[in-house]
């Protein structure tokens, strides 16, 4: 990522975090209208998995200019994801639901500049964390995922 997008990305999540727990559900809400089907991915408690999605992404944006630490992050996250049952295809459904909860809690503070910049860090953070998820001893290849998942 540039140094310009870096700054977009801190702006805007500086943003969204006053309206923290809106903005998750806001995500959640989208990610199950996009695919049901992930629904049971997710424990019982979404209040709590809303609080860990808003604190990975403030770990992510936190260390967007420490490339080391940020990839070990996201590689445990990725290996983690992988044993929850997280597939290949999910992560595209999860970067549309991020963006469209963005555009939404950010209006036109959400720019095609900053837009380009959180597709830049998804890119890089489902990019990472697919290859840690491969890369786990017994992982399935990407080959052998089920379609449309």
């Amino acid at each position: 990522m540039t140094p310009d997008q870096i700054a977009l990305v801190r702006t805007t999540f500086a943003d969204v975090l006053p309206a923290a727990p809106q903005a998750a559900a806001h995500f959640y809400a989208r990610l199950f209208e996009l695919d049901p089907a992930l629904r049971p991915l997710f424990g019982g408690d979404i209040e709590l998995q809303g609080r860990k999605l808003m604190a990975m992404l403030g770990t992510a944006v936190g260390l967007l200019e420490r490339g080391d630490a940020l990839g070990a992050a996201l590689e445990r996250l990725g290996q983690r994801h992988a044993g929850y049952g997280v597939e290949p295809g999910h992560y595209a459904t999860v970067g549309r639901a991020l963006l469209d909860t963005l555009a939404a809690g950010l209006g036109e503070r959400f720019t095609p500049a900053a837009q380009a910049a959180w597709m830049a860090l998804y890119g890089h953070v489902a990019a990472t964390m697919q290859a840690a998820a491969a890369a786990r001893p017994g992982a399935a290849s990407t080959a052998d995922a089920a379609p449309g998942h």
